[in-house]
């Protein structure tokens, strides 16, 4: 999933994207055209971006609310913070979430990297800088951010937009924010943790999508960042949650955690632990990914079969979000 600035010229995006073959296209940067504006830009990229006939790319969006709010303008209604959507009731918010998720619609955004399920302990607060710092999570007991993920999750659906629950395993109790620090550890989270069920909640309310965090979690794997981990992938979200949708990362692309990893072996170790889509707000480093990974493919009987499998996983949710035209 390439990163394309939403208020680029065509000229642009089609550098951007043309030369390299992408599935799903995240709209990044402010955007305050409105949904219209928003709508001939996601269009353009989705018709430059080179997908098979019949496959359509997936246009996807950080809308969370609050200071996570990338789409604004003529349209757009103002999405609340989640600390404040968790003063609604589960009811209300999926209401709310419905409407919100019809304004993606109307700006042609098929997927909402949200909601957050991370669960911020109240002894942690605000010195939680990824998630308590900027008021993006639902609160500090799992039971009501369950509820309120589910809701977020079920009114979006609604609207016929589809959801990516994060940051798997939970971002709550780490104090370092991925996005601009490395060497980010969490030192509590356990395979078994209580703070895991607003996950949960989030695909028992549909949710197909499901983002993995840079973090490393020395209790679960202390070897590998979230993103690099087998046993957070392939075990934790396979096989304890049972989640068989598609495992997104986040940002390999301009994220500081990652930033010492050579693009072309963040590609292939968030793969080979059994991940599926490839996050990068950095489109330039989009072809050495591609490349590296094309080259493992044609090597490795085993690894070819597995990206078989992550294809069939994308094709799976394309196919429920009405992007295939197949016959």
């Amino acid at each position: 999933m390439g990163g394309v600035q939403v208020d680029r010229t065509p000229a642009f995006v089609s550098s951007t994207l043309g030369g390299v073959q992408v599935g799903a296209i995240l709209l990044v940067g402010q955007a305050t055209t409105g949904t219209r504006g928003v709508a001939t830009a996601a269009n353009r990229a989705r018709t430059v971006a080179g997908a098979p006939a019949g496959v359509h790319a997936i246009v996807a969006a950080d809308q969370e609310g609050g200071l996570v709010q990338h789409l604004k303008g003529p349209g757009f209604e103002p999405i609340p913070s989640a600390s404040e959507q968790a003063q609604l009731t589960p009811s209300q918010l999926r209401t709310r979430a419905e409407a919100w998720g019809e304004d993606l619609r109307a700006a042609s955004v098929d997927l909402d990297l949200a909601p957050v399920a991370d669960v911020v302990p109240a002894s942690v607060g605000t010195a939680n800088m990824p998630i308590g710092a900027l008021h993006r999570g639902y609160g500090s007991d799992p039971s009501s951010v369950g509820q309120h993920v589910a809701a977020f999750v079920s009114g979006m659906g609604q609207a016929g937009v589809a959801t990516a629950v994060k940051h798997f395993p939970g971002l709550g109790k780490v104090r370092g924010n991925t996005d601009f620090s490395a060497g980010v550890v969490d030192r509590v989270t356990t395979r078994d943790d209580p703070d895991l069920a607003p996950f949960g909640a989030g695909i028992e309310a549909g949710a197909g999508f499901l983002m993995v965090s840079l973090a490393t979690y020395s209790k679960i794997d202390p070897d590998n960042r979230a993103v690099f981990s087998e046993p957070v992938i392939d075990g934790m979200v396979r096989k304890d949650l049972g989640f068989d949708g598609v495992v997104l990362s986040d940002d390999l692309g301009a994220a500081a955690e990652v930033e010492a990893v050579p693009p072309a072996q963040r590609a292939l170790r968030f793969l080979r632990a059994g991940g599926d889509v490839i996050v990068t707000v950095e489109a330039s480093i989009l072809p050495a990914m591609t490349q590296a990974v094309i080259a493992a493919a044609k090597s490795s009987r085993s690894f070819r079969s597995a990206i078989d499998q992550h294809v069939l996983r994308v094709l799976t949710a394309k196919r429920a979000m009405g992007l295939l035209t197949c016959p």
